[in-house]
This record gives structure tokens, sequence and C-alpha cells, in this order.
């Protein structure tokens, strides 16, 4: 049976709809309309359906050309089989799965590890589906723990607020609006893309249950001075007594700091750092799906908020605000554990930053760009037009999107509302060939945009040129 897919081009009553034409086996068989919108009456041949989730699909953007996201798009072949072998597992059937449970348990302690946990420390934490669920994870233990710590001393707790710079994902605010605690942002400035200290100190009061710390910003690759921020929480419990812990927001950048830079102290190496949250699915080098919340101690999780659940046999302590979810991502994640070690996560976490480095200068070399942050620590490379004016980085990225790139062009937050960055994210298998290939279209590109005054010539891969500035 041959098939032959297309679109309808029609809408009715307001629905659009695709024709599958079945052909060969039924001459006389008319085109059948497959509703997108409405379950069909009648359903259609396995490879037919195939064909046409497959045909739609075609039109999405290429992951190994999708530079705006950090989620990982590549795994080895090794772990492709084993996501076949565990994806019909349930994580939090524990009593029926208990070796996965097992492997589950093992992969937090060996990222406590990695972040410092004291010896001291009974480190405890769970694996979630994404860095929104850990983050929020980690907020509600500390509003739940600023609850109880004022109610003992028989004081209000019906104002809570949490304190973060303007440079956090929108989960941050998402939990602010969802669970009811004030949001307070410290806004970032035009030459200021990250919270310090100062910032953070004007809007910190007895009501603050925790303060929020990037290291790996979304918007500019930057980290907010943790160290510092550490610093002023102990400095407000000697003053006013009051418990003020910090919440480390490492999805973009745990697993590279470990890796490339083990001396900067923003872990649990600092006193009043009480949580981390981590994204696997990023430079954990596991497939989307998996994010990791560690508390510094047992204490620092109320245990009015863990559940110990007996109806799936057994007794499960269970925080989490999903239930069911995939087992596979954390058995991929112990696989990259076991494979990589730490020289394995060294070695690739320090190619990855060359070659974000190698980018940047020869994107700057062009003079048609000036840094947004200064791209040392993460494999971020953030740019401004040098002239805004006339380089339209909106239309850049637009331009891109044609050669298959998909590169994000947006405005900072305020108070910095007038600076735009066009960002790329460099991961694994972004290589250093595929690196020069972007810069020939990023200057054909604006070339494009700006007319034959910004050309600076055939481009020359992996060398770099004296002084080209060529201008729009």
């Amino acid at each position: 049976m041959n098939l032959v897919v297309g679109t309808a081009g029609h809408v009715d009553h307001g629905k659009s709809s695709l024709v599958l034409a079945l052909t060969g086996t039924d001459p006389d068989r008319l085109a059948e309309e497959v509703p997108k919108y409405r379950m069909p009456v009648r359903g259609m041949p396995a490879d037919a359906a195939l064909q046409l989730v497959r045909d739609e699909l075609s039109l999405d953007g290429h992951p190994a050309l999708n530079l705006a996201s950090f989620v990982t798009t590549w795994m080895e072949p090794q772990a492709d089989q084993l996501s076949l072998d565990t994806r019909n597992k349930n994580l939090i059937d524990q009593d029926e799965y208990p070796q996965t449970a097992e492997i589950h348990e093992r992969v937090v302690s060996m990222l406590g590890h990695m972040l410092n946990a004291p010896r001291e420390a009974r480190p405890v934490g769970t694996s979630t589906v994404g860095s929104s669920e850990a983050i929020m994870l980690g907020l509600l233990a500390h509003k739940r723990a600023w609850v109880n710590r004022r109610r003992a001393r028989g004081l209000p707790a019906d104002r809570p607020n949490v304190v973060f710079g303007a440079d956090v994902h929108t989960c941050w605010e998402k939990f602010t609006r969802y669970f009811d605690v004030e949001e307070r942002v410290v806004p970032m400035a035009r030459d200021r893309h990250v919270l310090d200290a100062a910032g953070a100190r004007e809007h910190i009061d007895e009501n603050t249950i925790a303060i929020g710390a990037v290291v790996g910003t979304t918007f500019t690759g930057q980290m907010d001075d943790v160290a510092a921020l550490d610093a002023l929480a102990g400095e407000l419990e000697r003053e006013h007594g009051w418990t003020i812990p910090i919440h480390v927001d490492a999805a973009s950048g745990g697993f590279i700091l470990p890796f490339t830079e083990p001396e900067i102290r923003w872990d649990f190496r600092l006193e009043h750092v009480r949580s981390i949250n981590l994204s696997n699915h990023k430079y954990g080098l596991v497939y989307p799906g998996m994010g990791t919340v560690v508390f510094r101690d047992r204490g620092d999780l109320p245990e009015e908020l863990v559940f110990h659940i007996t109806y799936l046999g057994g007794d499960m302590p269970n925080y989490s605000l999903n239930f069911s979810r995939p087992s596979t991502q954390v058995t991929l994640q112990y696989y990259n554990l076991l494979r990589l070690g730490r020289e394995g996560y060294t070695r690739i976490m320090s190619n990855i930053m060359a070659n974000a480095h190698h980018l940047r200068d020869r994107l700057l070399d062009s003079g048609q760009f000036d840094p947004a942050g200064d791209g040392r620590l993460f494999p971020v490379v953030a740019l401004r037009a040098r002239d805004p004016e006339t380089l339209d980085l909106f239309a850049l990225s637009r331009r891109l999107r044609q050669r298959g790139w998909i590169v994000p062009a947006y405005p900072l937050p305020a108070n910095a509302e007038d600076v735009t960055v066009l960002r790329v994210v460099v991961r694994e298998n972004l290589s250093r060939d595929m690196c020069d290939m972007l810069v020939a279209d990023v200057d054909a590109a604006v070339r494009d945009v700006c007319g034959p005054a910004a050309s600076r010539g055939p481009v020359d891969h992996g060398m770099r040129r004296e002084d080209p500035r060529p201008v729009c």
C-alpha cells in the first residue's frame, strides 16, 4: 500500500484538517480527512499514522542546530538502548522496581558529593522532572521551615518573601505566584546583569524565606556573587538573628564549575547555601526530563513535607510535586556517571568551554559585536550589537533561522530592557568545525541584514584577523 500525505488547505467550522490519501489497495477510495484537534471516528494503519506524525515533526528545527537550548540533544548509542530498556518503568514504583530506586539513591549521593556536601552533614535530595520542580521543592522547604520558626516564637507567618535577581528563570516567578510568596526582585542595570550582596541587602527582612542565587544565568551566562551573598546572610544572622538560607539555582552551571573551576566556592562549602538544584538534562548530558534538588542536611527538609506512601507496596518516602514519572533519565544519569567519571566530565566540559571561547573570539573579531558578560565561566556566548541602530539582532536571528541555526535574540529584563542580546549555547555536540560554520553564516547574515559594507571578506576558518572592525 502506498501512502501519500498532504495538507487539506481549508478550514471546516474553525477546524483545519490533514488529508491522508490511501492508494493502491482501493483505487476508488477517496481521500479521508484526519482531524487535527478532535479524535477521528476511524483509525488508520500504523504505518500511515507513523508517516503522518513524522511528516509533521519534520517541520521542527534540527536539535543539533538548536543553539537556544541548554538541553542535551545527543547521547551515545548504548544510552539510547538503555533508554528503550527502561521506558516502561515508573520511578515512583519503588517496591516494584527496588533496584531502580537504589540507582536513584546512588545518583543523588554522587551529586551531593560533587556539590561538596560536608562530611558531618546528612545531605538528602530527589530527582525531579526538571529544574523548575527542583527549585519549587527547594523553596517550599525553606518556606515551611520559616513558618515553623516564626510560629515557634509566636510571630506572624503570613507575609513570606523571597529575594532574587532579575536574572532568574521564569520558574522563580511561578513559585511566588503559585505558592503565595512575595517576590522581591533586584533589577538589573545596563552594566550589571547579576545579583550582588549590595542589591540584595535592601530587599531582605525578617520575612525573607530565602535568597535565590543563579550559577549560570539564562540571559548572559554569568553567575551571581554567591560567596558575597553567603557573607551577607551570616552578617544579617549575627545582627538580627534572622535565619536566611540560600538556594542556588545551578541548572546551567552546576555540572560545569565542579569540573572546570573547582576552586570557586559557590556550593555547600558556603555555610548558608542550604539547597542546590541541577538540570541533569543540561550539562549532566542526559536527555530532557530530569533535574535534581539536593539539601545540605536532612534538617533543611521539614519532615511534614515528606509523604510516606504504602498503597504501592512497602513504605516509600516521597517529596515531589509530580507523582508518576519516568525512570529512564535517572538510569541514563547513572550510566553517564559510571561511563565518564570525573575525568570524563572534566574532559567534556573543558572541551565545551574551549569551543565556546573560540566561537566568542571569532564573532567578536568581526567588529560587529560587543560582549554581554565576561563569558569566562560558562559555555554561553552572549553578544550585543556594537551599533544597535544599524545591526538589528532580531533580524539577524531570523536570517540565521533560514540556514537552520536557532539563535535567539531578546531584550534583557528591567532595568536593562534597552539592551538586546544574541545568545549561543555551546553544548557537547557543537564541534569546533560547526562553530566555524556558524561564524561564516553569521558573517553572511550580517551582510544580508546590513548590506555589503558589513562584509569582512572571505572567512578564514581558525585564523584570527588583526583588526577587521567593519561596521554596518
